[in-house]
């Protein structure tokens, strides 16, 4: 039986409810049709949302979204998503697809619906192919309350207050699709741009982020760290990472999200769970510039990318989502709360219908994918302070280059005053008996929530809760001990009165 080690009073640090965010780029279905069909559009929806996203969205209580790219935020300027839509320009979006932009949402629809999820706002700014004044007028349109040319256009096309903007990216990626730049020339050109993204009001910080490295590029981390702290870090709040989940390795040739065998499975759950030495490592070097943890680690891009569904548009990145993609975001978001002293922030990509979507739609039907149900379970664990925990694990796996771990963890204490528990359990084949130890704390209750199913398990438009969570009533209570069994291929919440 495996052993469970929860220690209650000690802390180790906060949970962001960041840690949850989502992403949404001017790619595929994301925007058009997945969130935004337009007022006048026979889908229910309130100032051209979706209705149906919005609320599902609401329920897994999306802390956070970043838009509009992305490659994409490194060619869009931000002009030409304002005024009257019908003299809105249109382009034709080069990194996706090859489709036209008729820039229809734009600055005022992302508001409103960051205003309608109750989100807080991360915006991505243009270093790749806008000017220094592009990016600080964009700004002062956003924020500013007095008179400025900039506050007045804002006011002329109806939004006569300033919104918040909580997090801003300086560019996205710059290291490829946005300029393809060395890390020396970025950073430099950060302490420029970062300069004019100006807090209007002292009350209401900009957060400012960073471009971080693709992956284990810890070359790019480490100059543009050594570029930007020569002068000191006060003009720096985070640091991006990003880093996809991809079965085999190749980006010729990912995989199939849905036609794969179980040495796929645990391939893919390996290099998912590169994502813990990812954070050890940048975190490092972090730690040699910022010491006191005050700059975030942002993950704003992270998840399962295979190849796309057959007969979809290349460009799109649409693909199914099974209980694979369910046990690669629980894996995620344990290691997230494990590192909150340095991960801030975290942003899945993407919210709908790319990649490693929480939710799918087609028409007016909408799906809630496997990962969805995943991060219902997490929800608890939003704002709640990490506590020590360890659980014993056994190694996995049918190759023994792609062994892994059957389980992994994360408790946090709530507001609530209840502990939160989140574990996977990895094999394909076992469940693991586990005896759950909270130190010197007698438990009073114990109520659970289960996600499992067959690894190829999905929801589909004609099916769509083939997946979803339920009721887990097989777990006992004595003294501080709780005894459970964990089935293969799952993911569990368990809420622990003490």
């Amino acid at each position: 039986m495996a052993k469970l080690y929860v220690n209650p009073n000690v802390k180790k640090g906060h949970i962001n409810p960041e840690l949850q965010g989502h992403f949404s780029e001017h790619l595929g279905r994301c925007i058009y049709e997945g969130i935004f069909v337009g007022e006048n559009s026979d889908i229910p929806n309130v100032n051209g949302m979706r209705t149906d996203v919005v609320e599902a969205l609401k329920e897994i209580q999306v802390p956070v979204l970043r838009w509009p790219g992305g490659c994409f935020a490194d060619e869009y300027h931000w002009m030409d998503g304002i005024g009257p839509k019908e003299k809105r320009k249109k382009m034709i979006n080069t990194h996706w697809g090859g489709v036209v932009e008729d820039n229809s949402f734009g600055t005022h629809e992302f508001m409103e619906l960051c205003r309608q999820l109750g989100c807080k706002t991360y915006i991505n700014g243009n270093v790749g192919s806008g000017t220094v004044q592009e990016m600080s007028e964009w700004v002062e349109y956003m924020t500013f309350q007095g008179v400025s040319p900039m506050a007045d256009l804002r006011k002329a096309n109806g939004h006569e207050e300033p919104w918040n903007i909580d997090y801003f990216g300086v560019g996205n990626e710059n290291w490829g699709c946005g300029g393809n730049m060395r890390p020396e020339y970025y950073g430099d050109l950060y302490r420029r741009y970062q300069t004019y993204v100006r807090n209007y009001d002292s009350k209401k910080q900009i957060n400012k982020i960073a471009c971080g490295a693709n992956a284990d590029d810890y070359h790019w981390t480490e100059k543009v760290l050594e570029t930007t702290f020569d002068h000191g870090n006060g003009y720096m709040n985070g640091m991006s990472l990003h880093y996809y989940t991809l079965p085999t390795g190749d980006w010729n040739k990912k995989g199939s999200a849905l036609d794969f065998d179980e040495k796929s499975w645990y391939r893919t759950l390996k290099a998912t769970l590169k994502m813990k030495e990812l954070i050890q490592r940048h975190g490092a070097i972090m730690d040699q510039y910022d010491p006191e943890k005050k700059i975030g680690m942002m993950i704003d891009e992270w998840g399962t990318w295979y190849d796309v569904e057959p007969g979809t548009n290349p460009g799109f990145l649409y693909q199914q989502n099974t209980m694979r993609d369910a046990l690669v975001a629980g894996i995620n978001l344990n290691l997230f709360n494990k590192n909150c002293d340095r991960v801030k922030m975290a942003n899945i990509a993407q919210v709908v219908n790319v990649l490693q979507a929480v939710i799918l739609t087609e028409g007016e039907k909408m799906v809630k994918t496997p990962t969805w149900h995943t991060f219902n379970l997490y929800k608890y664990h939003q704002d709640g302070e990490l506590v020590e925990s360890s659980v014993e694990t056994r190694e996995v796996g049918l190759e023994e280059k792609y062994m892994i771990p059957d389980l992994t963890e994360s408790v946090s204490l709530g507001k609530d005053g209840r502990l939160h528990v989140t574990l996977t359990n990895a094999s394909l084949t076992d469940k693991a008996d586990i005896e759950a130890i909270f130190a010197e704390t007698p438990v009073k209750s114990v109520k659970a929530e289960i996600l499992t199913g067959d690894m190829k398990a999905h929801n589909t438009f004609e099916a769509p809760e083939q997946v979803h969570t339920g009721e887990f009533t097989a777990v006992s209570v004595s003294g501080n001990k709780v005894t459970f069994t964990a089935p293969a291929c799952s993911v569990l919440h368990l809420e622990v009165e003490i």
